[in-house]
């Protein structure tokens, strides 16, 4: 199901017939010496089950996996001399039930792979500044996907919840 929220989109529902979604994310800014930035995601969740083309890590006995990719991004809000010249980010992860008993976590991995050229204008900064300052803005940016993915499926649990409640009472 894709519905409108305020900082992200639904660009594809159920594809070709599989159980997938692609969604728009638009991140907090993320400020780092006098420049701010606003991510955008692009990032596709498929649905797999039954053992079939689980990622690595992930138990075959598991019921459903939820996967994660990044497909595409953006840095807004900066001007072209400050832009990288080259600036790559890869993101693959995936959700699952892990179940113990009686009881179930939700576990999870996540893969971020980012490389970049630094412009010519940050050369200049002494590069345990740049180092530090990477280091807090990656953390930060860690954090926020964390936090993002982690509301959007306690709304999303909420969502299911109400809508299996009515189902029942109908």
């Amino acid at each position: 199901m894709c519905t409108s929220k305020s900082r992200s989109f639904c660009i594809l529902n159920g594809y070709g017939g599989c159980m997938q979604e692609e969604w728009r994310i638009q991140m907090l800014p993320i400020q780092f010496l006098f420049l701010t930035v606003w991510p955008v995601i692009d990032m596709r969740l498929r649905c797999k089950s039954e053992g079939k083309g689980y990622p690595p890590g992930v138990p075959v006995d598991v019921t459903r996996v939820l996967e994660l990719d990044v497909t595409r991004w953006e840095l807004q809000g900066l001007d072209s001399a400050a832009q990288p010249s080259d600036f790559t980010l890869g993101v693959r992860g995936a959700l699952y039930p892990d179940r113990r008993g009686l009881r179930t976590r939700l576990k999870g991995q996540l893969e971020m792979d980012i490389n970049f050229v630094l412009p010519p204008m940050l050369a200049l900064i002494p590069e345990d500044v740049r180092r530090s300052v990477a280091e807090s803005v990656l953390k930060r940016l860690v954090e926020n996907m964390k936090h993002k993915v982690n509301g959007s499926l306690l709304s999303d649990f909420s969502e299911f919840k109400r809508e299996r409640a009515e189902i029942l009472r109908s």
